[in-house]
């Protein structure tokens, strides 16, 4: 049985390695405008009177919000807790502050955390749609407005999700979206901001303007990816797939999705970086499937609850419409059931099992104080995500599995 996974480029199918194996034999076509404007112009119709501006990553996409939205030096930007090391790092690389709040039901930031973090040098709330399930942003916004805060949703988990009625990244100042190889849509890197004011957008066109693109021995990395995950993901439960990724990766045929310097803190050389067209084809490919991926994660989802209620087993609040990129199960058996199922061809994630992750993460540079947000804490040491990407005949295997443990 081919391997089930949550975090290996669960997205990927024929058409994405055909299509990446078309575009990795015409780089001319590398840094054209033509993919760019497509994958611009669905946002733009998707998201009506929000300005698009892309970048080469979801993390440089949220350095630039903040800095186009005024955030520096001397300022403080609250975000929660159970998040990755990538979100303290886009704040400090403008020269602010990140400050923790913790976490409520849903794994998102809890209302009454950001208002105990509010300080004079507050200047903004970076609320993170933690696994597509949309934070509590009637509070949120309150909150901010109250306290003249800028507001910033990251949709990298909730492209698609619905908060009463107004999709997410339609509520705050800004929004920015990940087409990580994890997320709801992949074109392995890249990212996209979304703001409603001109003027920040304008700001953010400069900045896109004097950021180059990266090189092309990156872009053919990320156009790689698809096309050996199309050998590997098959191969992966006998060994071999698993040590063909390593052996790309040692080798820099594949890039990591978070580098060693990031772990550190660092800010790369090459951060801020315009969004290639040849990763623009591939997402177009991508959002032509978006309402079949939306659909089947959805399912998945409500099959998960059903089963897991009658296991009284429970799970993550799943408020509102999400876009149930993972489903959270919560268990003190948590790396117990992760190890069980792996010996059986399943990949659960445990995403966030730290509260700054993925692990060997500066908690210093992150500037996380262990204990201030017990309930992310907690949480870390409990969550198991389980794949939503996956047909029914996998997704009871993977419960089957767990029944099993």
């Amino acid at each position: 049985m081919e391997i089930i996974t949550v975090g290996i480029s669960p997205n990927t199918e024929r058409d994405d390695v055909q299509l990446a194996l078309k575009v990795l034999c015409m780089p001319w076509c590398w840094f054209w405008e033509d993919a760019r404007g497509h994958v611009t112009s669905w946002f733009e119709k998707h998201y009506i009177s929000r300005h698009v501006t892309l970048f080469s990553s979801g993390r440089s996409a949220l350095t630039a919000l903040l800095t186009a939205c005024g955030v520096g030096e001397g300022d403080e930007v609250i975000l929660q807790a159970f998040t990755c090391m990538v979100v303290p790092n886009a704040i400090r690389f403008t020269g602010a502050t990140p400050i923790y709040a913790d976490i409520d039901g849903s794994a998102n930031i809890d209302p009454t955390g950001i208002e105990k973090a509010i300080t004079s040098r507050t200047k903004a709330i970076i609320v993170q749609h933690t696994f597509g399930t949309p934070a509590d942003m009637d509070s949120v916004m309150h909150i901010a407005r109250t306290n003249h805060l800028l507001v910033i949703e990251d949709c990298a988990h909730a492209l698609g999700a619905v908060y009463k009625g107004r999709k997410v990244g339609t509520i705050g100042d800004g929004a920015i979206f990940s087409f990580g190889r994890d997320k709801i849509l992949s074109s392995v890197f890249g990212g996209a901001v979304l703001v409603k004011e001109t003027g920040i957008a304008q700001k953010l066109r400069t900045i896109e303007n004097h950021a180059s693109y990266p090189s092309v021995f990156w872009i053919a990395q990320q156009l790689l990816h698809p096309i050996s995950m199309g050998i590997i993901l098959p191969l992966y439960t006998s060994g071999i797939g698993k040590l063909f990724l390593v052996i790309l990766q040692k080798l820099h045929f594949l890039s990591f999705p978070v580098s060693k310097s990031e772990l550190l803190g660092n800010r790369p050389k090459k951060y801020i970086q315009r969004y290639p067209n040849a990763l623009a084809y591939l997402l177009m490919g991508q959002l032509q499937k978006s309402d079949r991926y939306f659909k089947n994660r959805q399912a998945i989802s409500s099959y998960y609850e059903r089963k897991l209620k009658a296991m009284h087993i429970p799970y993550l609040d799943n408020r509102e419409t999400s876009a149930r990129l993972r489903f959270g199960m919560v268990t003190g058996q948590s790396q117990r059931i992760i190890r069980g199922a792996k010996q059986k061809g399943v990949l659960l994630g445990n995403w966030y099992h730290n509260v700054v992750d993925p692990v060997g993460s500066d908690m210093n540079k992150a500037g996380y104080e262990k204990g201030s947000c017990p309930k992310a804490e907690q949480l870390a040491k409990t969550i198991v995500n389980l794949p939503t990407r996956i047909t029914q005949k996998q997704a009871d295997w993977v419960i089957r599995n767990i029944q099993s443990i």
